[in-house]
């Protein structure tokens, strides 16, 4: 499907950037709530937080962010089946806006129901999320014909709105919190999320034309000549065998990497020298430079992978190598506990963590963006969307692990679990090293350039040689 034709934009339908501008400030929304979550949880109450532990905190942020990631399952199904993407979007963003102001609501009116209102605008949040999440990425595709050369640099185009609104929301949240109180951090992130809803209401009709307007199940059945499902082939089993196993290893680099928002924020809060002169950097700030690195990386990785031709490592080897820098990172940390020598009393400088973060981001740059497009490779396509939605399951257990992990930090302590995760995450990117030949050939060539299009050869054809 594609769009009414209102021209083009640095080469691409318009309607590309008005998504952009959507998910932009969906995500600024969604990230300056996260970068301000835990510390709020945790300050004392006499200073406008809630009080709680820092494991009771850990733990719910991980299942936060894990229903948020699993959530998106039921969303997508909705909109495929009753209310179509566009409509889905916004009743997602409005009850993600209602949930934002309702965790902005200042005390003083919630009293004694605080907590109360507090698990109502997360809920809502959640809800509204697994509306918003699996549909708007699909209106980018929908955007381009299939076969479209675009599509690849859409999506890249479109990750960079992401980010940007992720580095946004740090700093203004951060700040917002800094001077006025948490509760002002909240009301940020809910006028960001009124900004994405305003564009996507102004402007979708001309530059969507229809797209997204019914539901998928229902194009489907108008352009299907029957009914009648095939058995898998075993290449396409072999295929999803390969998507399961990476999908543990994502598992693991994920569970370590979601530390930012919790144990890595608290370390930083109670620990870290964030001293620049006379100015005090606010924790919420380090929030921002993922997607800071992310958008300054990125250009340079995608043009090391196109220089290396040929030479391209695998999509097992990125994810090896994605495990290898999350380690890398967490060795970092690792030095920041060992220069305050056993004194809590003693401040680590901030750079350890600003490293820490710098390996992060890289790791995700050679796991993230090549996870999903490994997923069009090698998903059946009549289980793409199914697949998908395992995929973002995957997010979801990773996001309850980190909880659990970050949830033990006072058993174990900050070495134990810093270091912990850095020995984990090297020993699964060498297994994944040792056994990634095995998986290649279970790909049966999908990465190969000869065989890019396997996935619509029909099922019983003799597979292309890799």
């Amino acid at each position: 499907m594609s769009n009414k034709g209102n021209g083009t934009l640095m080469g691409h339908p318009k309607g590309l950037f008005l998504l952009f501008g959507t998910e932009l400030w969906e995500r600024f929304s969604y990230y300056a709530m996260r970068a301000i979550l835990v510390l709020y949880l945790t300050d004392k109450t006499v200073s406008g937080g809630l009080g709680w532990s820092t494991e009771d905190a850990l733990s719910l942020y991980g299942i936060y962010t894990g229903l948020v990631y699993i959530t998106p399952l039921i969303g997508g199904w909705v909109a495929d089946n009753f209310l179509g993407q566009r409509r889905s979007i916004i009743i997602g963003g409005v009850l993600m806006a209602l949930g934002q102001f309702t965790l902005a609501l200042p005390h003083s009116l919630v009293d004694p129901n605080a907590t109360t209102a507090f698990y109502l605008g997360l809920a809502l949040l959640i809800v509204g999320n697994g509306l918003f999440k699996p549909n708007i990425s699909t209106m980018v595709g929908d955007l381009y014909a299939e076969g479209d050369h675009r599509r690849d640099g859409a999506f890249t185009i479109f990750y960079m709105g992401i980010n940007l609104g992720a580095l946004l929301a740090g700093i203004i949240a951060g700040s917002a919190s800094t001077a006025y109180g948490w509760k002002a951090g909240f009301l940020a992130a809910g006028i960001g999320m009124l900004f994405s809803l305003v564009i996507q209401l102004l402007f979708a009709e001309k530059l969507l034309g229809n797209i997204g307007k019914v539901p998928a199940a229902k194009r489907a059945a108008a352009m299907s000549d029957n009914g009648k499902k095939q058995p898998l082939t075993k290449k396409e089993i072999d295929r999803l065998k390969v998507v399961m196993i990476m999908g543990l290893f994502v598992v693991v680099f994920w569970a370590g990497f979601e530390q930012a928002g919790g144990l890595m924020s608290i370390y930083t809060q109670e620990y870290a020298d964030r001293m620049i002169g006379s100015f005090e950097v606010p924790t919420a700030w380090f929030q921002s430079l993922n997607p800071f690195f992310i958008i300054t990386m990125a250009p340079l990785l995608a043009a090391l992978w196109v220089k290396m031709g040929p030479k391209e490592p695998s999509s097992p080897i990125k994810f090896a190598i994605a495990l290898f820098l999350l380690a890398l990172g967490f060795v970092c940390m690792v030095g920041a506990v060992m220069e305050q020598g056993g004194d809590l009393t003693a401040k680590t400088s901030m750079l350890w963590i600003v490293a820490a973060y710098f390996f992060h981001t890289m790791g995700e740059l050679c796991l993230s963006p090549i996870g999903l497009s490994m997923m069009t490779k090698l998903a059946p396509l009549r289980l793409a969307s199914l697949m998908m939605g395992v995929w973002f399951g995957f997010n979801a257990v990773a996001n309850y692990v980190a909880g659990m992990i970050g949830a033990h930090v006072g058993e174990a302590g900050p070495m134990a679990i810093f270091g912990g995760i850095a020995i984990t995450a090297a020993v699964s990117g060498l297994i994944l090293v040792v056994f990634s030949n095995q998986l290649i050939r279970w790909m049966h060539g999908a990465e190969g350039k000869a065989v890019a299009d396997t996935t619509d050869v029909p099922a019983n054809a003799k597979p292309a040689q890799a």
